[in-house]
């Protein structure tokens, strides 16, 4: 009788131990890649390659060197209100919503000028975002393609992501071929080149200035459907758009990313418990308020929002290792996050 009940209790504690790992999966997949604000509007799959997320000459985001949210058809474009206010819902940010706002009245009061058959000077889209990993670049660079769709500026509102090694090749004339498939990709939305001045590499055999001169051409050549933003540290990417002419005449709007506050790091935190069904307990805010208060005295090494991410991610790992051992496993346990979590996720540390 004994031997049947210790079964019994293996089997519910096994079953139990399924229900976290099968709820915890799925809180994961559903947080999706946007931890600055409100969730986006459902959008085309993304197709993936190879994931970077830090480069080895400078951490801002291991993406892979090719990855591309464009549609296999044309989308209808999405309403410019309903865009505007995704960009508002956005925690942070403030300086460069203030210039997406005003790059967007620019294109819309150029529109009507020509609209009335009134002169209207050339108006450049092309972009360079500066400032530190995880503040929002890629993000607000996915939200302007779309925007530029919305206003009709681009065709299609895709947004393809490029670094240097989904660029430049080994040897002579491979270069202008790789980058020319990624530009075809990238044709009718935004391409988005992080860590851009790593293509000024300057040696003997470096081809990094072939892609530079290959995407000059096709900013020239396709200026009415093809939008570039260039994106890196502070510093970097001035050297990088002065020390060429070609790219100093395109690029001539800057929008800087500041690193984001104490508050507004514990409120995207907060913000991802909410959309995954989390209650945070008190004296866990706590723990987690010290823990970003700690690590985030260096942003470039934390990470900003993308610290917190990870932070988030261990978090949710530690509670279900805590709930794994129990016999039985509430609704509400499922849904709270303990400060016992939040300890564990720092590895002990008070």
């Amino acid at each position: 009788m004994a031997r049947k009940d210790e079964s019994k209790k293996d089997q519910i504690i096994l079953q139990q131990m399924e229900v976290i790992r099968s709820m915890t999966e799925h809180n994961l997949r559903r947080m999706g890649t946007d931890f600055w604000g409100t969730p986006a509007p459902a959008r085309p799959p993304e197709t993936t390659g190879t994931s970077r997320e830090e480069t080895p000459t400078a951490p801002e985001k291991q993406r892979e060197p090719e990855k591309t949210t464009a549609p296999e058809a044309k989308t209808p474009p999405e309403k410019l209100e309903d865009l505007l206010a995704e960009l508002d819902s956005y925690i942070g940010l403030e300086a460069v919503k203030r210039e997406v706002r005003s790059l967007t009245n620019l294109v819309k009061v150029h529109q009507l000028r020509r609209q009335q058959e009134l002169p209207v000077p050339a108006l450049s889209l092309h972009l360079v975002f500066s400032g530190n990993p995880g503040t929002g670049k890629t993000t607000i660079a996915r939200l302007l393609a779309r925007i530029y769709h919305s206003l009709g500026l681009l065709s299609q509102g895709q947004l393809v992501e490029v670094d240097r090694s989904g660029l430049v090749a080994g040897y002579v004339g491979q270069t202008a071929i790789k980058t020319g498939k990624v530009l075809e990709k990238a044709l009718g939305g935004v391409l988005f080149i992080d860590e851009a001045y790593a293509l000024n590499g300057g040696g003997d055999n470096d081809f990094g200035q072939e892609a530079i001169d290959t995407i000059l051409k096709a900013m020239e050549d396709h200026r009415d459907d093809l939008v570039v933003i260039a994106a890196g540290y502070d510093g970097l990417m001035e050297q990088f758009i002065h020390s060429n002419p070609g790219l100093e005449s395109r690029f001539n709007r800057f929008l800087h990313f500041d690193d984001y506050s104490l508050e507004e790091l514990l409120d995207i935190f907060r913000m991802q418990c909410k959309k995954g069904c989390y209650q945070l307990e008190p004296a866990a805010e706590e723990q987690v308020r010290s823990y970003i208060r700690a690590e985030n005295s260096d942003p470039v090494t934390f990470g900003n929002a993308r610290g917190v991410r990870n932070l988030f991610e261990r978090v949710l790992v530690c509670q279900a290792n805590r709930l794994a051992a129990l016999e039985q496993v509430s609704r509400e346990e499922l849904m709270t996050i303990t400060a016992e979590d939040v300890s564990a996720a720092r590895g002990g540390a008070s």
